[in-house]
């Protein structure tokens, strides 16, 4: 048992002998203390206000926080809230801010672990590309100081965290400059997957998955935050953010695009989406363990034989959404479909291939800088993990059964099956984690 473990159930204990653990969290004192914090009082649409009722009682019924996990949760629900504030107020000072075009933005998704994050920062190497960093999503305002000690602060943040969870950095390396994932972004009211990963709740997971229409709210909004970042770009001195031709193109990452393909078209019709394909079974222990190593600081239940079916259900329904789409989900461009094994492989005729689908211009010069970097970092921080499939409630050959129709739809390529241990009751495979690039 580590120092962490330790301290952390120590504080359980504590917490519980007080009575603290029997409270619900109420969404009212969180937003008068976002109101209090940030000196603004109008929230503007107030339709986050039902879903984040329903995400804290499920919080609370199900997840069995710890109180890491409550300090944690309500720190995050004010943060989101203090943001939702802050762009309100932005936007009623100067209206044109959501009036700024956000044009052809790239969507990248797909399974998770299956390269998205390696394909983002490639194109994130062309100085014509943007995207959310870390530290943006989280203090967005310069109202918060400078760009640099918004950076300082969320390293900080981050430093926590790790210690909380000294496993995450080498599942997934991630700096305060690092590009964030949108469903950081669609968090900011209530209505992301990304809750449904840091906790156990169901109740509130079904109620988002019931109807494709619960994402259009969350999808206004991302287009207003990029809106809000996009008006900042190039002011307070930092010019990071522009080019001569104006604002750069959004290129956007989150395997949680795959639930919400009806509401990006409608919100930003002219959108470009690439899928990204990798054998199933290959990612879903990696991302069971991962989901484990997030959880495990706030609460005080965790059953890792129950992550992998749930992980399981969740991305299966995320194949069968790809299948659905095909190559044509209703935008003005085909989908591009990216294979992890040409990915990994021809890194730069991969990223050449999706310019040349959008009909998008490579600078010569990016392919030289893609080969130095991708040498110089080959696997982007990650390390080499070993999971055995019972650990997390899966079976091998259940689950190549179920995923084979997406592998055969799309011609995915199947990898390396698992190495054994000398126990033949254990079922293990060795993940290399998807390759990244330091941010």
């Amino acid at each position: 048992m580590t120092i962490t473990t330790t301290a952390l159930r120590l504080s359980d204990k504590v917490g519980a002998s007080l009575g603290l653990m029997d409270r619900p969290l109420d969404p009212d004192p969180l937003i008068r203390k976002a109101r209090h914090q940030t000196g603004l009082s109008d929230f503007g649409d107030a339709s986050f206000i039902g879903p984040l009722t329903r995400l804290l009682d499920a919080c609370y019924a199900e997840s069995a926080l710890s109180i890491v996990g409550r300090q944690a949760t309500k720190w995050d629900v004010v943060r989101f809230l203090s943001n939702l504030l802050i762009l309100q107020d932005a936007a009623v000072r100067c209206p044109a801010i959501e009036e700024t075009p956000i044009r052809r933005p790239v969507f990248i998704t797909g399974l998770p672990r299956s390269g998205t994050t390696f394909l983002h920062r490639l194109m994130l190497m062309d100085p014509a590309n943007r995207a959310p960093a870390v530290w943006e999503t989280i203090t967005p305002s310069p109202s918060a100081g400078t760009r640099e000690q918004r950076i300082a602060r969320v390293t900080r943040q981050l430093r926590t965290f790790e210690w909380l969870a000294p496993e995450f950095p080498a599942l997934h390396p991630l700096r305060a400059t690092s590009p964030q994932e949108c469903s950081e972004i669609t968090a900011h009211v209530f209505r992301s997957l990304r809750f449904d990963t840091n906790y156990h709740i169901p109740s509130y997971s079904d109620w988002l998955d019931a109807d494709v229409v619960r994402h259009l709210p969350a999808y206004r909004f991302h287009k207003r935050f990029l809106q809000f970042l996009q008006h900042q770009d190039g002011r307070d001195g930092d010019m990071s953010g522009v080019t001569l031709g104006g604002a750069r193109r959004w290129v956007l990452k989150c395997p949680e695009h795959l639930f919400a393909l009806q509401a990006i078209r409608a919100v930003y019709p002219d959108a470009r989406l690439v899928f990204v394909h990798r054998d199933p079974v290959k990612v879903l222990l990696s991302q069971a363990r991962l989901t484990e190593v997030l959880r495990r600081p706030f609460t005080r239940r965790l059953d890792p034989r129950a992550l992998g079916p749930h992980e399981s259900r969740r991305w299966l329904d995320g194949t069968r959404r790809m299948m659905t789409a095909g190559d044509d989900a209703g935008f003005l461009d085909p989908i591009c479909h990216v294979h992890h094994i040409d990915l990994i492989s021809d890194p730069i005729s991969t990223v050449e291939g999706v310019y040349r689908h959008f009909g998008m211009t490579l600078a010569p010069r990016l392919a030289a800088d893609i080969e130095a970097r991708v040498a110089s970092n080959p696997n982007g921080g990650y390390g080499e993990h070993s999971y055995h499939f019972e650990d997390h409630g899966l079976d091998e050959q259940q689950e190549r059964a179920k995923f084979r129709p997406y592998m055969v739809h799309f011609g995915v390529t199947a990898e390396a099956g698992p190495r054994r241990r000398a126990n033949p009751g254990s079922q293990r495979v060795a993940c290399g984690e998807e390759p990244t690039l330091q941010s």
